[in-house]
């Protein structure tokens, strides 16, 4: 597809400039976990390669709760974190507690999550705070500081138990995306075998989301999900990041009519910088992001566009900062393509990700020029680069988030 060339609107060093001063809200940006890798982390991931015992995901959990102890304890660990935040020039970040998982266990995992959360916003005192209104969001810009939302990707961490919602939501959650990849309780997502809407269970959770004015996300969920969300949803649905299928079919894209339909109803979508899902080689640029975010200006609105990059770490995927070597990815999606895969790097049992080798997220699937957070302001010069003008960028980079979490979370 070929968009008309706009006039760029300010030069590279002015966009900098803008993006630094910007509210900018990344609708998934999963800064807060997996972001701080200090020599003592590396020195432990030598230390677990080296005896071979744990797996791939063995060892992220206790990078994870390493990362904590560390924030905690070292005033370097602290800055370095402070420092990865500050070059991304982000100001709200809506972070992932809760995604794929086998249904066992689920909701103790999601509680541990969500107390790591909050373990660093409070370890990083008044630097980072938990954003839980539509002010505290606004407050964060005004004071210069950063802002976390904690979001799920996922409904399995509730079982069969919607009370839980109301757990919770007390616990500091605003964002819930309904399914990951596959089947739940709550309906199918985006890969299933069988793509259907939402189950009686699922019209149930959606109505409970919205008692307790909580964002119905639909990012991962099938198109039928998304459809059925928006017909018994009483507020705006969401999507905090995806991609458009008319300019690259994906199984996690969506398609204009849905985009439109939740543009207005008075939603948002998030435009995911994940190079395999924004087109169909191994050549993706931000160049192409911006087609997809121009694309779906023109289907919805300068209103309801945003960004949702996706990104934590250097990669195909959403991936971390944790250097993992060769023989355990080195990425969380590369044992996919190799079929003599260290059994380390492959999940243990059935694998509740719901990608495929067909989903595009292989080693050689990254952007040159967005390959991690701290790439973020590449996007503010990208899209000024396009054309898109100052009040445009506004609300692109944060307002039409901001305007939508204020609409439905208050």
């Amino acid at each position: 597809m070929i968009f008309p060339k706009r006039k760029p609107s300010m030069t590279p060093g002015e966009a900098l400039e803008f993006h630094q001063d910007a509210l900018v809200v990344d609708s998934k940006m999963i800064v807060s976990q997996g972001t701080l890798y200090t020599k003592k982390m590396r020195e432990s991931m030598a230390e677990w390669v080296k005896e071979g015992r744990l797996s791939r995901y063995e060892i992220q959990e206790r990078l994870l709760e390493m990362e904590i102890q560390e924030i905690q304890n070292s005033p370097e660990a602290r800055e370095q974190f402070l420092d990865f935040w500050e070059r991304t020039g982000v100001t709200v970040g809506s972070s992932t507690y809760a995604g794929p998982h086998p249904p066992d266990g689920a909701f103790e995992t999601a509680v541990r999550s969500l107390a790591r959360g909050r373990a660093t916003i409070d370890a990083m005192q008044d630097n980072l705070r938990l954003v839980l209104t539509a002010a505290d969001l606004e407050q964060v810009y005004k004071d210069r500081v950063h802002g976390i939302i904690f979001d799920f990707q996922n409904t399995t961490h509730i079982g069969g138990d919607l009370s839980r919602l109301k757990v919770f939501h007390d616990m500091g959650l605003r964002i819930v995306q309904l399914t990951y990849n596959l089947r739940n309780l709550v309906g199918d997502g985006c890969t299933e075998r069988y793509r259907t809407g939402l189950t009686y269970f699922g019209i149930e959770v959606v109505g409970r989301l919205n008692e307790l004015n909580m964002l119905v996300d639909v990012s991962h969920c099938s198109q039928n999900v998304g459809w059925d969300a928006i017909q018994f949803s009483t507020s705006p649905v969401i999507v905090t990041h995806s991609a458009s299928n008319s300019i690259a079919y994906h199984e996690r894209g969506k398609d204009d009519d849905l985009a439109k339909a939740i543009a207005d109803n008075g939603g948002y979508f998030g435009v995911a910088a994940i190079a395999g899902f924004l087109r169909n080689d191994t050549h993706a640029t931000l160049d192409d992001f911006a087609n997809h975010v121009e694309h779906l200006v023109n289907v919805m609105g300068i209103d309801h566009v945003g960004i949702g990059s996706d990104k934590c770490g250097p990669g195909p995927g959403t991936e971390t900062m944790y250097e993992y070597p060769e023989e355990m990815g080195p990425f969380a999606t590369s044992y996919l393509f190799n079929p003599n895969a260290d059994l380390r790097s492959q999940p243990t049992g059935f694998d509740w990700t719901g990608f495929r080798p067909e989903h595009r997220l292989s080693d050689q699937h990254r952007m040159p020029d967005f390959d991690q957070p701290t790439d973020w302001p590449n996007i503010t010069v990208k899209l000024a680069e396009r054309g898109f003008n100052q009040e445009e960028l506004r609300k692109l980079l944060g307002l039409n988030f901001l305007r939508v979490f204020k609409d439905v979370v208050g």
